[in-house]
């Protein structure tokens, strides 16, 4: 992992962290600068980060700790691109049945929350990765998979055939799908390899990436990357199949998977052949 650059000093003033060093955090899923019990990270969105830490400053979840952000002095949640919460201590675990636990306690928790206006906008070049990742995310949900990509004017008949072999299982999984009537909220859409865990204490998220879906999609993606990545077994699928539309549901995060496989830019070979394993397992149970 790329060592961003250490937060500026302005920065540290504004966040009131003068009184210690910043020091670089290392290992899986960690990007960021401790400076005594506070991380400060660079944030992809401004609107997203703001967000998030509102969601995130009074919020409960019964067996959950929550990472809380930390106000500057003029009350802002966002200096110069850099965000600042409470340290919490751990680390990703293959614990793939509690990450699922967490997300089911989560979106209770958060179910009332408003959808956000910054989910209806477009993609709009000069592509970022929330773009990327939204038209992903649409491109598993539209009649016509990736017109939104293709309407923002992002490449979807990538040169590669890495990518075009992650195009090609989309469209196959694309014709399997079915409509579905499952509600809409806020998720948390990226919890595989997010949560955090230290022994016995109760597990940990530092962030809520938002998309407006079923909470039932969002426990599809967290089996999907399990599977792909995680080293999950299949029984996975299963063990949490009482899920609405489940085998829908797994259809629409392969695709969204896949789509962003296709999509971004700094995506590796070495990640298609567990995504491709998935489109396998999933094609057998639809």
């Amino acid at each position: 992992m790329t060592t961003i650059s250490a937060p500026p000093e302005q920065v540290l003033t504004t966040f009131g962290l003068t009184a210690h060093p910043p020091i670089a955090m290392t290992g899986a899923g960690v990007a960021g600068w401790r400076v005594g019990e506070v991380v400060l990270s660079l944030v992809p969105d401004r609107a997203r980060a703001a967000w998030s830490a509102t969601a995130r400053e009074n919020l409960y979840v019964e067996g959950m700790r929550v990472a809380r952000p930390i106000r500057a002095s003029d009350g802002r949640y966002v200096v110069s691109g850099w965000r600042a919460d409470t340290y919490v201590a751990g680390s990703p675990e293959p614990r793939h049945d509690e990450v699922l636990a967490v997300a089911d306690r989560l979106h209770e928790a958060i179910a009332k929350l408003e959808r956000p206006r910054f989910m209806l906008q477009q993609p709009a070049p000069p592509f970022s990765d929330v773009d990327v990742f939204t038209a992903a995310d649409r491109a598993a949900w539209e009649d016509v998979p990736l017109r939104a990509a293709r309407s923002a004017g992002m490449d979807i008949e990538p040169a590669g055939d890495d990518a075009q072999q992650s195009i090609a299982a989309l469209k196959t999984l694309a014709g399997l799908r079915r409509p579905v009537t499952s509600k809409s909220q806020v998720v948390h859409g990226d919890l595989f390899g997010t949560v955090l865990f230290a022994g016995a204490a109760a597990p940990a998220i530092t962030d809520i990436v938002p998309y407006w879906r079923p909470p039932a999609w969002a426990a599809a993606v967290i089996v999907v990357d399990a599977l792909a990545w995680g080293g999950a077994e299949e029984e996975l699928i299963t063990r949490w199949s009482h899920y609405d539309e489940w085998e829908q549901m797994l259809l629409r995060a392969t695709i969204f998977r896949l789509a962003v496989h296709a999509l971004h830019p700094r995506s590796t070979s070495g990640a298609l052949p567990g995504l491709l394993r998935v489109v396998d397992q999933i094609r057998l149970l639809v």
